[in-house]
Parts: structure tokens; C-alpha cells; sequence
């Protein structure tokens, strides 16, 4: 037994297996309870050189000492093994001893395992060999038998060679047609040749090896279910090399139906000329064409649509007595929200309209032709005897989100074990600014009134944190750690430091020296915002370890950070009443943060604070007196990116520390580097509390980081827009530009956030619809935001029912677009202006807006009838003649 276990200490596996052979059932049943005592030894240090070396004998005499087939399977597929497993050559050399039921029982446990187990195939593949017994077919042998087929190559080896010589082929091909997410590892293989997964089934369809109606069958079922877009290419490829014939494609009728309906783009497209094919061959009914019309019609896929409006056409004008029945599909049409399909639709339906006799359905396609935009409609009036739209249409109403309401913060936890309970969560998901705020407010009140009860309280959650093991595997201490990075990553980061300040992992040496001599950077535009942030976090931990505060000065009234002047006065009051020195970082916040917008308020706040009789006090009354400065801004180009810069602030610079002080300086577009450490998106709103009433200020020095979702298809940096459309202060120009930059994001969730701002700008009646037009149509024209982009923000905000902002908007932007070509020259239009003037007609037609639009007529005035033309032409028609939706 001693002799067994050394050898699996010293990975020894071939030693191993030999003294396995020479045991008895229970002899190896005795060693299994020091093998899984040596397991548990191992876990604790899994990366270790030990662990490395004696895992693959463990997991091999593990598996040969157990007789239960549950307990063995749940051994071979260890997760704390996985790195590093004994060869499935030595896992069936030990184990192929046992009876072929016990085997079986093995290989199908294992084969129930995710995917994600990644239980090797050979072993799966070996057991059900040594066995006999039928093939699993779950997802975890079939990705590792494709996977197999696909990289064990021999030479001169291809796929079909070896499926052709797999005896398990035809259930593992059912199963293949079930299995999740395995068209991404068909598609490792090449797309055509014998090595295709897609030719070499078809070649063995065609060659009677595989049932050919089961394995056609199996992949429209396939194409049914859905699936990711790698499931969608492989299968449809496919399906495609299967080349049906007409009888099996008129067999597969409802399925060809089904998928034209329902499956993704590509997909529908092939069944779609399919189902033509068919159609027009006299292989499908009049009804099936309708009802596949039905569908098909109701699809956004705009190539869709007009295929389908196609081949209607096509059979209109073969067979006069379909039009009855087809005709009123055609009209479903006229709902479809883009104009040019739904135009596109009453042309043909005008041309067939005197072919039909029942009066039932001339209502059925005048009643139809109200969905119609109005141009299109008052149109229909004369071909379809549609009804014409209303002379008094009612009045529009603008339907904006209500703006939202500040939340105030609320009151510190009152126990110990509150406190601990926030805390663990806040590290574990970086909460938002008031529960950071709520929770080191509750820190420092805790800390003042009894330091050890907190630290006992805290001690679960100080337990879970790396500085706070006291036998830690890393190779810097927590001093080390904190001082070696210029600053907190993130808000997280902050609260370790003020934990490990508690619990007394950080130097009181450190701490001063961080509040003393902190180096004062200009390394970024971010730098000032940052250094605010982090100099109170410094200071408020040396204050824990050498003289305790009662609680925070700056700590914020609201969510957006902002502080009542009022409760401000009353914290200095109880200041002085302690008798309690004040923080300079902390009262510097606070300063920052007070509100100062409602004069009123501020003024009488002003008097109580000059009668506290208090230097701060006194302070506080300056600051409150003169109400917020407001810098110069000027608009610089850099590249294809328009930015802004920011003048000096004195009020920010004067009676400051120097991290504060940094605040006020210019923000330049060249000088300032723009590369920096400052990689957290979760510190953005944090840095927006620091200034809660001066927003503009913020944004200036986020422009350029907003605009990377424009500019450089970056993803995430317009998640702070919401945030800050909902802060205090002047929304500028920084402002507007940032919801520019978010509303032309290359990824959807940033173009959703800058609808987001957008609308509660809007509610709060701080948008300016004709700087912010100005500003997108200058950005298309550079280049920095692309038009398909923005036609999906526009869209979506029109949607919500803001179709009169989203017309002013657009009503500033167009201009800038349209100028070069109203004015007769020769550049080819901006690529995507049409949707844009798609977008502006429906929203002129719903708002009832009126009034001349510089240069539309040029270009609605142009020859010919593209789609450019058409849109302009209907922009202008609803804008001079009234025409409402």
C-alpha cells in the first residue's frame, strides 16, 4: 500500500499501473481512502510542481481503486484533475479488467458530462469498445467523435475516409443534427473537398451509407430549431450539397413554409427561392403562396420583402385567377415600416387592381391602403377608392420619459454587521456612487465610535480578501500593493484600502506619506478627476489609523453626488461641537459637491454657515456667496474627432490642496496625454460625483473617450452618458458632443445609452435639438460617425414616441448633408442619407412639422427615381402640403 502511494507522489504512473496489476479487488479498495486523503492534500496547492507531477498517477489509481461505476465516472471527470489527467491509453488499461456491463455503465456516465468537462474522446471511445455496448449520442461524444474525425489525421487520411470506416456512423450523424453549437467545429474543416463535413456527408448520402429521407429530414429539423449563425452556414451548406430533387423539395413543402417564415435571414432566403422555384413550376397552391406571402411580408429583412413582392408579381401575371386571393396578400404589405417597400407594393397592386371582379376584395385592399405613409395614401385614394386621410388631424402629442427623480442617499448602517454585509457585496460587484458613498461614510462613523468591533464584524468579509490571508502566495505585501499603483483601479480597490488600513496591513509611514507627499500628474485629461478621488480615500484612511473622523463632511444628499447646503452647515456645526479637526480633502469635497444652483438656498445657508463662526464656516459662506464659475470653452478637430477644451478656473485653484486644485486647470485637446491607467469604466461615475453640478466640466475631459465608440468602434465608454445627462450643471457643448459620439457607437448597448441621455435631456428640457443636430450632421461629413448608426438611435428614440425631438434633430442635421448636393454638384450623396431622410419624413408626417428645409429641394428636384429622391421628395411633400400620418 506505501509502496502504491510513494509511486503516486512521485507521478511515477507506469510503476503505478504495475502495482495495480498485481493487486486484488481489495487491496485496492483499501488504498482508496489514502488516495482521496491525498487528493484533498493536493487541492491546496493545484498549480504547484508537486501537484503537477503526481496528478496523473492519482487520477489513474484513483479510477482503478474505486468499484463503483458512479464514483469512478466521478473521478475521471474531476474537475481538480483536468489539467492534469493520466493518458486515456492508461485510464482503459487499468480499468479493462471489469465486466463489459460495468464498462458500459462507465462510458455513458461520462458521456452525460458538459462539454465543458472535456472528457477526453479516446477514453469515451475506448470504453464503449472494450463494452459493446450501443454508442452514447449526447452532446459530449458528439463533439469529441467531430473533433476526432476532424484533427486525427493519418496520411493521406480525409474526413470521408475515416467516417466511411466508423462503425458508429449512422447514430452518431442523428445525433449530430441534435447537438448544440456544433456548427462552429464543423466549420474548422475546410468548406468543399473530402475533408468537408458537409461534402463527406453528402457524398455518403448519395452513396446509400446513410439513409438519405432520414438524413435530409434531419437537417431541415436542424435549420428549424435556430441556432447560433455558425449552426445556420454549416447546416444550410449542407443541405444544399444533399442537391434534392424536385420530388423531395415538393416532399418538404411545409418545412420550405416553416423556415421562409420563421428562420434567420439567410436560411429564409433559400427556402424563400425554393418556395419560388416551386411556385412558379405549378409545385405550389395558390393558398400555400398566400399564407407563405403572409409571413414573409411581415419579416424586417428588406431583401426579403421584396423577393417576395417579386415573385407575387411574377405569378399575377401568369395566372389571372390568383389575383383574387393574392392581391390582398400583397397589400399586408402596405404596413411594413419601410416606405419604399410599402410603395413598391401599391405599384403592384395598382397594376392588377382591374383584374379583380368581387367587390369584398376591392374593400379588403381600400381599407389596407390606410396603413399606407401619406403620400402613398392620398394616392390610393384615386386607384384603390381608399378613404382620404382626415382634413383636422388630431393634435400631436410628444411622449417623452418622465425626467428622472434624484434619490436620496439613505442613512449609514447602524450596526457593525450591516456595514460588513454592504461592504462584501459593494467588493463583489462595485455597486454605483451611493452605496460607495453609503458605505465609507458607515466606515469612517464605525471606525470612530468602536475600531474593534468593526474589525470583528468585518473579519468574513477580510477573510475573502488576498491581503487579508496571513499565509498569502503572493509575492508583495499589501503596502507594497497599494503604493505601487498610482492610484485606486476602482472604487472596489478604494475600500481595500481603507480595510486593509483597519486591519492594520497598511504602514502608518504609507499613509502619511500618501497624504503628505502625493505627486500631483497632469499625465491625462482623467488625471485631475482621479486625483480628487483618491486624495480623500488617502486621507480619510491615515485618519482612521492616527486620528479618527465621526463621520464624513462629504458625504452626498442625492445619488448624482450632490450635497444640500444645509446639511452641510449642520455637519460643521457637530464638527465643532466635537471639537473634531477637519479633513482638507474631505471639507474640499464636500465644497465641491454642495449645491450652490438654487441661489435662494444657497444664500440662507450661506448666513447660518458665517455665524457658525468657524474658518470653514466662513469658507463655506465664500463658496456658497458666489455661485458656480463657469469657464471659457472653445471647439477644437483632431482627426476626424471634434472635441472641446476647457479654460482656467481660478475658483477651483484658490484655497484648494493641490489635488483639488488640479480641477480648475485648462484642458487642452493637444498638450494633455490621452494614454493612461485609467482603464475602469466603473470609476467614470464616480468621477462625475466629484463635480455633481458641473457636468460640462466632466464631459470635456471624457469627450475623447465617448467619442471612441464613434471613432474607433470601441465598446462600452458611452455607459456613463445616462449618468451624466441626469447630473446637475450646464449641459454645453461637451454634453451634446458626447451624446453625438454615443448615438453614431458602433455597438448597440453604447447607441441604447445615448438614447438613454437623450431622453432625459429631453424631459428636463436641456436639450438643444439644434446644437446637437449640428454637431451629428458635422461628424457624418468628417467621417467620425457613420449614418447607418445613427439611423438606428434616431429609430429607436422615435419609437419611444419622441418623434419631435428626433425631427429637430434631424430637421439641423440634414442641411449639413444635403448642401453639396442641393447645390447641384457632383459628389455622390452621403451613404446612408436616405434612411436618415426616411427617418425625418415619418417623423415630420407624425408631428404634422412644417416649414422649408435649406437644400431639400435640390436634391428632391433631381432626375431619376432613387431612393434618395423618393425620400426627399416625400420630406418635402409632407413639410409644403400638410400631408399627416
Amino acid at each position: 500500500m506505501s509502496a502504491l502511494l510513494d509511486a503516486v507522489r512521485d507521478g511515477r504512473t507506469a510503476e503505478v499501473v504495475s502495482l495495480l496489476d498485481g493487486m486484488t479487488d481489495a487491496q485496492r479498495r483499501a488504498c482508496f481512502p489514502q488516495l482521496k486523503a491525498l487528493r484533498k492534500e493536493l487541492r491546496a496547492e493545484q498549480w504547484g510542481e508537486r501537484s503537477r507531477r503526481a496528478y496523473p498517477a492519482l487520477h489513474a489509481a484513483g479510477a482503478a481503486c474505486q468499484t463503483g461505476a458512479a464514483g469512478v465516472a466521478s473521478w475521471l471527470t474531476a474537475a481538480d484533475m483536468r489539467w492534469w489527467s493520466a493518458p486515456p491509453a492508461v485510464l482503459l488499461d487499468v480499468l479493462g479488467d471489469r465486466a463489459a456491463g460495468w464498462l458500459a455503465d462507465v462510458a455513458h456516465r461520462i458521456a452525460e458530462r458538459p462539454v465543458g468537462a472535456r472528457v477526453p474522446y479516446e477514453l469515451m471511445a475506448g470504453l464503449v469498445r472494450l463494452s459493446g455496448c450501443p454508442v452514447p449520442t449526447t452532446e459530449a461524444y458528439v463533439h469529441g467523435w467531430v473533433e476526432h474525425i476532424s484533427h486525427v489525421r493519418q496520411r493521406g487520411d480525409t474526413v470521408l475516409d475515416r467516417l466511411r470506416k466508423d462503425p458508429h456512423l449512422a447514430p452518431l450523424t442523428a445525433a449530430l443534427f441534435e447537438t448544440n453549437d456544433i456548427g462552429g467545429r464543423l466549420a474548422w474543416m475546410p468548406a468543399e473537398g473530402p475533408s468537408s463535413w458537409t461534402e463527406a456527408l453528402a457524398r455518403l448520402t448519395a452513396e446509400g451509407i446513410l439513409d438519405r429521407r432520414a438524413t435530409v429530414g434531419a437537417c431541415l429539423a436542424r435549420l428549424l430549431r435556430g441556432g447560433p449563425p455558425a449552426d445556420h452556414r454549416v447546416f444550410l451548406r449542407m443541405l444544399k450539397g444533399f442537391e434534392l430533387t424536385g420530388e423531395e423539395l415538393r416532399e418538404h413543402t411545409a418545412d420550405w413554409l416553416a423556415l421562409a417564415s420563421d428562420a434567420t435571414s439567410v436560411v429564409a432566403g433559400h427556402a424563400q427561392s425554393v418556395l419560388a422555384s416551386l411556385a412558379l413550376d405549378g409545385g405550389l397552391t395558390t393558398r400555400q403562396l398566400a399564407e407563405m406571402s403572409g409571413a414573409v411580408l411581415f419579416r424586417t429583412e428588406k431583401k426579403l420583402v421584396r423577393g417576395q413582392l417579386v415573385l407575387l408579381g411574377k405569378v399575377l401575371a401568369r395566372d389571372r385567377s390568383a389575383v383574387e386571393e393574392l392581391l390582398p396578400a400583397v397589400a399586408l404589405a402596405f404596413g411594413h415600416e419601410d416606405s419604399d417597400v410599402q410603395e413598391r407594393a401599391l405599384k403592384l397592386v395598382e397594376r392588377h387592381v382591374g383584374k379583380v371582379e368581387g367587390s369584398d376584395v376591392r374593400d379588403e385592399l381600400a381599407s389596407a391602403a390606410e396603413q399606407l405613409i401619406p403620400v402613398l395614401r392620398a394616392r390610393a385614394v384615386g386607384s384603390l377608392g381608399a378613404a382620404p386621410a382626415s382634413l383636422e388631424p388630431a393634435p400631436y402629442e410628444e411622449v417623452l420619459p418622465p425626467a428622472p427623480e434624484p434619490v436620496r442617499l439613505a442613512p449609514a448602517p447602524g450596526s457593525a454587521t450591516e456595514l460588513a454585509e454592504e461592504v462584501g457585496a459593494l467588493l463583489a460587484s462595485d455597486g454605483d456612487v451611493a452605496a460607495f458613498e453609503r458605505a465609507l461614510d458607515a466606515l469612517v462613523r464605525h471606525a470612530y465610535r468602536d475600531a474593534d468591533a468593526l474589525l470583528e464584524a468585518l473579519e468574513p468579509v477580510v477573510a475573502r480578501r488576498w491581503w487579508g490571508d496571513s499565509a498569502s502566495q503572493y509575492p508583495f505585501s499589501a503596502d507594497d500593493h497599494f503604493t505601487r499603483h498610482r492610484g485606486p483601479i476602482d472604487a472596489a480597490h478604494g475600500l481595500d484600502l481603507l480595510l486593509a488600513t483597519l486591519r492594520g496591513k497598511v504602514t502608518t509611514a504609507t499613509l502619511h506619506h500618501a497624504v503628505r507627499h502625493r505627486a500631483v500628474t497632469s499625465e491625462c485629461g482623467h488625471s485631475p478627476l482621479a486625483g480628487a478621488f483618491e486624495a480623500r480615500l488617502w486621507e480619510v484612511a491615515h485618519r482612521i489609523r492616527t486620528e479618527p473622523l465621526p463621520f464624513l463632511l462629504s458625504t452626498p444628499t442625492w445619488g448624482t453626488g450632490l450635497l444640500e447646503p444645509e446639511e452641510l452647515v449642520a455637519r460643521l456645526d457637530e464638527y465643532w461641537r466635537l471639537g473634531a479637526r477637519v479633513s482638507a480633502a474631505d471639507f474640499a469635497q464636500a465644497l465641491l459637491r454642495v449645491r450652490r444652483g438654487d441661489r435662494a438656498v444657497a444664500e440662507a445657508a450661506a448666513e447660518r454657515a458665517a455665524a457658525l463662526g468657524t474658518a470653514e464656516g466662513a469658507r463655506l459662506a465664500r463658496w456658497l456667496t458666489a455661485g458656480p464659475a463657469v469657464p471659457s470653452y472653445r471647439r477644437r478637430t483632431a482627426g476626424d474627432r471634434i472635441l472641446v477644451e476647457s479654460g482656467e478656473i481660478l475658483e477651483l485653484q484658490d484655497d484648494f490642496p493641490s489635488d483639488f486644485g488640479s480641477l480648475g486647470r485648462p484642458v487642452t485637446v493637444f498638450r494633455d496625454r490621452w494614454h493612461c491607467y485609467h482603464w475602469s469604466d466603473g470609476m467614470r461615475p464616480h468621477w462625475l460625483a466629484v463635480l455633481p453640478e458641473q457636468r460640462e466640466l466632466v464631459a470635456v475631459r471624457l469627450l475623447r473617450d465617448i467619442s471612441a465608440v464613434a471613432v474607433d468602434d470601441a465598446r462600452g465608454d458611452a455607459a456613463i452618458l445616462p449618468q451624466l445627462a441626469e447630473a446637475d450643471g450646464e449641459a454645453g457643448e461637451a454634453v451634446h458632443l458626447a451624446v453625438a459620439y454615443g448615438l453614431g457607437a458602433r455597438h448597440p448597448e453604447d447607441r441604447l445609452a445615448a438614447v438613454d441621455a437623450l431622453l432625459v435631456l429631453a424631459a428636463r428640457g436641456q436639450l438643444d435639438v439644434a446644437v446637437l443636430g449640428s454637431d451629428l450632421g458635422q461628424l457624418i461629413r468628417r467621417g467620425a460617425v457613420k449614418p447607418s448608426r445613427l439611423v438606428e438611435s434616431v429609430r429607436t428614440a422615435a419609437a419611444t414616441g419622441a418623434n419631435a425631438v428626433v425631427w429637430g434633430i434631424l430637421r439641423h442635421s440634414l442641411p449639413v448633408l444635403l448642401a453639396e448636393l442641393g447645390s447641384g454638384g457632383a459628389a455622390s450623396p452621403t451613404r446612408g442619407l436616405a434612411d436618415l431622410l426616411t427617418v425625418a419624413a415619418e417623423c415630420a408626417e407624425k408631428t404634422g412639422a412644417r416649414g422649408e428645409l435649406p437644400h431639400l429641394a435640390g436634391t428632391a428636384d433631381r432626375r431619376g427615381s432613387s431612393r434618395l429622391v423618393a425620400q426627399a421628395r416625400r420630406l418635402r411633400s409632407a413639410l409644403t402640403e400638410g400631408l399627416v400620418a
